[in-house]
């Protein structure tokens, strides 16, 4: 029979019994032969990797779900989506992680492990599941645990040592690492076909970055040239890294147990071997930085829908109160906020100007979106599938970048062991595979263990060193402005300083195939972006009748490379000596990152980035225009290098009492690019049981783990909005028999701790279930209620999109999608605070303008509430949590859940829901070299 080619999509690798109809006629024998590959090779008793230096006495621990390994073989795949059987170490790490939820309650030091992995250096005799030599050198030793399979790879020479690392890179994350060299490029559905949800990705990161190769290379040469002997040492580690990743692929090639998903997309026959795995590139790196940047660290942006929200106010409320109704509710310098430097020191940056200049805002109706597809054809012409596309990209891994890293970092001071205790991780999504893999590094220049993006992993990214540990949280302040490029001659030329210049257009081209016997293409489609020296196209509009595009320029654009040295310092013993040195090592990090460190003696603090020195009067806020007046600080176009920010004028600290994180304003008078800090951010949730620990003294591990998980199950809305919304509505005696039904049951489940928690282990029922239920329900009715009578329909949607009004761990509709664990980040939470507490009389510092609840009075807020809250109550679990293709709909635990979202062939099960980091750590250094 002719060969079938598959599915185009991934996502046809999730649909248990969908199989590529050659394969059925394959023997049960044949298909699990390819379990026993060298992968699972028995080890050498003799041999166990060397343990380097380790000063945390036992008291390091980590934890990174699903489980390190990411790869599986055509079998592994077909028996997973058949059976549900899990390949070795694929999702070991899973129930531990989800456990905490019910187990952070009786926690002790003792039992910390039950929850997360031993993370000391080494791995001991009785505990070696593998040993690797791989290609047969001599110079490095890959040896896996038992426990979890991660690689701890232990080198003599520097090449060896790198060598190894991409080695067990590919071993556990080949495909995901293919599969975002392509995102990288805007050309996944070349590889992986045309699902909305594989358009979506390469659409969503290929307009932030439309590079083409020769702005990849380049990127490299920069960063080598400009960055010395570190530069040059940088260069021979990501070669020698790429050559392990490439010796793997060769090897899993001829002994036939590379990823089944190159079968499964038609890059591999599974009868005849045919076909191939392309090598690795350094090109592919940047790609890959590219996207992690993207994700993570690039803050700012938005410029013009804070114009358009600006002119919606002032058509509201004139020119001079709607100014003062937009200032307060986009909070740039909240009184009220979380602070993680609390000390009271002040770091201005992208403050509000005294005399704003050279704003460059839209024409009312005059905003277009630059469009990125032409030339559809198939299932790319179809506009809903474009929408489909966008939606899926939102979905698919925004959680990532607006997720839900945190930190708590206590100082010596206030500890039972008078060493500094630190739990923190960033949020990475849950996917299957993880986006980060676990290894550890011992080698000449390189003593480290923890969790590297995969591709990425020539270093340890975010983990320990030898008496140190260091973890980052997103931080967001604003690296990227918008500017007006005034159009001259057609659409596609601009004035630039003068002189009317074409716009660059960059183009990339993606075709995909059906399952069909003559492979015809049905699916086409071109992203197509406009570039300028001052960013890509974003938006077309007129401003004062003129017509302009709007361009975005990011400070980390061109240099994607650049922060590799900063992780290289990460790693080296001989850094990374004490707080300073930590700080001068993330430093050289462009991207925008809060970084956190401990050792036996101290902690720190540092907020990364290279944050442009704006034009005197610019206001970070909004448009300006594209003139040398108003850019950037010695900004050279053709490298898109500036003058930036000193590093004393970052938000920085050193042995403060505390640090919380939870992607909260950073110090005073820092701007952050994300509207919602105000009175209650989830970063209230650390700070509030953080402080109060160190108050008492004596924090452990096991206390502040506890912080963390107790915070991480706690509706945000009930524990800090809840109770003012209660004493509005019990200001007289409710009547109402139904709204007094659903007052009880707000009231019972607030005094139990407003918690989102199972009844019982694995009960997957909530208690106090009626009563989420019903704020569920009610939440955004009421912001609606209150907000958009005073506002009028116009403001209200424009505030909307700049700040959505809800993210609960079900809202679909939110920014980070459902199933995605990452909650309560983004929401109305503190405009509701403050105009209730105004309607009360209450002492608010940052209020509101005016108050709208009700018309400002505490009855007419009353009747508000009570109206909204009978509608609330009145909806059946099937409209609050209406159900998807995982979860019928009014099941609300599962509605909650997190899933583990499949980029690959192996699908894992949903846990109850947490709001915590993906990759976390747990660390307490005992002494210090």
């Amino acid at each position: 029979m002719p060969r079938r080619t598959p599915r185009t999509t991934l996502d046809r690798l999730r649909t248990p019994g969908r199989f590529p109809g050659f394969l059925k006629t394959a023997s049960v024998c044949t298909l699990v032969a390819g379990l026993l590959s060298p992968l699972a090779q028995t080890a050498s008793a003799a041999e166990q990797a060397a343990a380097a230096n380790d000063y945390c006495g036992g008291q390091c621990s980590d934890i990174l779900p699903p489980g390190e390994n990411g790869n599986a073989t055509l079998a592994q795949i077909l028996l997973n989506q058949a059976f549900g059987t899990q390949p070795e170490h694929a999702e070991d790490q899973l129930g531990p992680y989800a456990n905490l939820a019910k187990g952070y309650p009786t926690l002790t030091n003792a039992t910390i492990n039950t929850f997360f992995n031993d993370a000391s250096f080494g791995v001991t005799s009785d505990q070696v599941a593998s040993t690797l030599k791989p290609a047969g050198r001599s110079d490095v030793t890959i040896v896996r645990d038992k426990k979890t399979g991660v690689p701890h790879i232990t080198g003599t020479t520097r090449y060896g040592t790198e060598f190894g690392v991409g080695y067990a890179a590919a071993q556990d994350r080949l495909w995901l690492m293919d599969v975002f060299r392509h995102v990288g490029r805007g050309q996944l559905t070349n590889f992986a076909g045309g699902d909305p949800s594989n358009q979506g990705l390469e659409q969503q990161f290929w307009r932030n970055a439309p590079y083409t190769e020769a702005d990849l290379q380049a990127q490299i040469d920069n960063a080598v040239a400009t960055n010395g002997t570190r530069g040059q040492q940088a260069l021979a580690d990501a070669g020698a890294y790429l050559d392990g990743i490439n010796a793997y692929i060769d090897a899993s090639d001829s002994g036939r147990y590379f990823p089944g998903e190159y079968v499964l997309t038609g890059h591999k026959d599974s009868i005849t071997n045919a076909g191939t795995i392309d090598h690795f590139k350094i090109t592919d790196l940047v790609a890959l930085a590219s996207v992690i940047g993207a994700l993570f660290g690039s803050g700012g942006g938005g410029e013009v829908d804070n114009a358009l929200s600006l002119l919606a106010a002032q058509e509201k409320y004139g020119v001079q109160e709607g100014t003062e109704v937009w200032e307060a509710f986009r909070e740039r310098n909240d009184p009220e906020a979380v602070l993680t430097v609390h000390d009271g020191e002040s770091f201005p940056y992208a403050t509000k100007p005294d005399d704003p200049q050279g704003e460059a805002l839209p024409d009312a109706g005059s905003v277009v979106r630059e469009p990125l597809i032409y030339d559809a054809t198939g299932t790319g012409a179809d506009t809903s599938a474009t929408a489909a596309s966008a939606t899926a990209a939102a979905t698919a891994v925004s959680s990532a970048r607006r997720g839900m890293s945190n930190a708590l970092v206590v100082s010596g001071r206030a500890t039972a062991g008078g060493h500094p205790v630190a739990v923190f991780g960033p949020q990475t999504g849950y996917f299957a595979p993880q986006l980060l893999m676990l290894q550890e590094i011992q080698g000449p220049g390189i003593s480290a263990r923890g969790a590297s993006f995969a591709g990425l992993s020539m270093y340890v990214e975010l983990g320990r060193g030898q008496d140190y540990a260091w973890s980052a949280t997103t931080s967001g302040q604003d690296i990227i402005d918008t500017y007006a490029v005034e159009l001259c001659q057609d659409d596609y030329h601009y004035l630039y300083r003068g002189t009317c210049t074409a716009m660059d257009k960059v183009e990339q081209k993606n075709a995909w195939k059906p399952t069909t016997a003559d492979g015809t293409a049905v699916g086409s489609y071109t992203m197509r972006v406009w570039r300028t020296k001052y960013g890509p196209v974003e938006y077309r509009a007129t401003v004062g009748g003129k017509k302009v595009a709007y361009t975005t320029l990011r400070s980390s654009f061109l240099h994607e490379a650049d922060s590799i040295i900063g992780f290289q310092m990460l790693n080296d013993p001989d850094h990374v000596k004490g707080p300073e040195t930590f700080q001068s090592a993330v430093q050289h990090i462009n991207y925008t990152f809060n970084w956190f460190y401990a050792d036996s003696t101290h902690t720190a603090y540092y907020n990364s980035g290279d944050n442009p020195v704006r034009a005197t009067g610019v206001d970070a806020e909004f448009p300006v225009w594209a003139q040398p007046a108003y850019e950037w600080k010695n900004w050279v176009p053709a490298t898109n290098t500036a003058g930036y920010t000193p590093a004393s004028a970052h938000p920085n600290s050193i042995d403060q009492d505390y640090y919380v994180s939870w992607n909260n304003k950073q110090a005073l008078d820092y701007a952050t690019a994300s509207w919602g800090n105000g009175s209650v951010h989830r970063g209230n949730l650390l700070e509030d049981r953080v402080k109060k620990l160190v108050a008492a003294g004596g924090v452990t591990r096991a206390s502040l783990t506890k912080a963390m998980a107790d915070a991480a199950l706690a509706d945000l809305r009930a524990e800090d909005v809840l109770p003012d919304l209660l004493k509005v509505i019990n200001s007289s005696t409710v009547t109402d028999t139904t709204a007094a039904a659903a007052v009880t049951k707000l009231q019972t489940w607030l005094t139990a701790g407003g918690r989102r928690t199972e009844t019982t282990a694995g009960s997957k029922t909530y208690a106090d279930a009626d009563a989420i239920r019903i704020l569920d329900a009610w939440w955004p009715l009421l912001v609606k209620a209150e907000f958009e009578p005073g506002l009028g329909t116009g403001l209200y949607t424009a505030f909307t999109a700049n700040l959505p009004i809800d993210e609960t761990p079900s809202a679909a509709h939110g920014p980070t999608g459902a199933h995605a664990g990452s909650s309560f980040q983004y929401g109305w939470w503190s405009y509701v605070d403050k105009d209730i507490r105004s309607v009360l009389g209450e002492p608010v510092q940052g209020a509101l303008p005016r108050k709208y609840c009700g018309g400002g009075t505490v009855s007419g807020c009353r009747d508000v509430l009570i109206s909204t809250l009978k509608t609330a109550a009145g909806k059946t679990a099937a409209q609050v949590y209406p159900g998807d293709t995982l979860c019928a709909a009014g099941n609300q635990w599962c509605a909650d859940s997190i899933v583990q979202r499949t980029l690959g062939g192996i699908k894992h099960g949903n846990i109850s829901w947490q709001n915590r980091p993906t990759f976390q750590q747990v660390v307490e250094f005992t002494s210090h070299r």
